[in-house]
């Protein structure tokens, strides 16, 4: 009987033991939102294409797949900037009403902005920028560069800022002044393009140096 209750405790000591280990495996994640970036001091050769919102979702992406960050659903995020008109020109530097709003979304703790800094393409054989349609138009050699913050919802305070920068030559060269339907940085010709490929990889650093500085934020 003795040693059947031993059994009995040593057993449930062993559950109670792997439940403390998986939950320290599995720490709570710190809740994000992704702004559309801002690109207004680039050269506009992307016709009405937002690429700053393409490139936000792009980010997200690549947070989620990382898996250190519990990311906030888009739509939510979106009907408030709706209400708080948010433009392009704020969205590096969001307002203090602007905060007050996202931070009312249940679970977000810190919004990440920021801009397009870089974002060109040429052709290797003449070495200019891509005005026309360019899809698989010879080889291509593409530059894309972010730079973030992350921002604390209740106090506006900055607590990381980190920059991704992305250069590729594969593919072809690529424009979205083309106007073909589709045509945008979800289509296979924009992936495959030197200028999708700078962009993967600007997002992937970007991500990865965001990662770096987690313990600055609280969770």
């Amino acid at each position: 009987m003795k040693r059947t209750f031993a059994v009995a405790l040593a057993a449930l000591a062993l559950v109670m033991l792997a439940g403390d280990a998986q939950a320290q495996a599995k720490p709570k994640r710190i809740a994000v939102a992704v702004m559309d970036f801002e690109y207004g001091t680039l050269d506009n050769w992307w016709g009405n294409y937002d690429i700053g919102k393409g490139m936000a979702d792009q980010v997200v992406d690549a947070l989620v797949e990382d898996g250190t960050f519990s990311v906030i659903e888009r739509k939510k995020l979106d009907a408030v900037l709706a209400e708080q008109d948010f433009a392009q020109s704020n969205r590096a530097a969001p307002s203090a009403a602007t905060l007050a709003k996202v931070g009312k979304i249940k679970g977000i703790q810190y919004i990440l902005s920021g801009s397009i800094t870089k974002y060109t393409t040429e052709r290797k054989d003449g070495g200019i920028r891509v005005k026309g349609i360019g899809l698989g138009g010879g080889k291509g050699k593409a530059e894309v560069h972010l730079t973030v913050r992350l921002i604390d919802v209740t106090t506006g305070e900055i607590l990381v800022s980190a920059k991704g920068v992305g250069e590729s030559k594969k593919g072809g060269a690529f424009s979205f002044s083309s106007g073909s339907v589709g045509v945008g940085m979800g289509s296979s010709e924009y992936r495959n393009s030197a200028l999708g490929d700078a962009q993967a990889m600007a997002c992937t650093d970007l991500v990865a140096k965001i990662v770096a500085k987690k313990d600055r934020l609280e969770e």
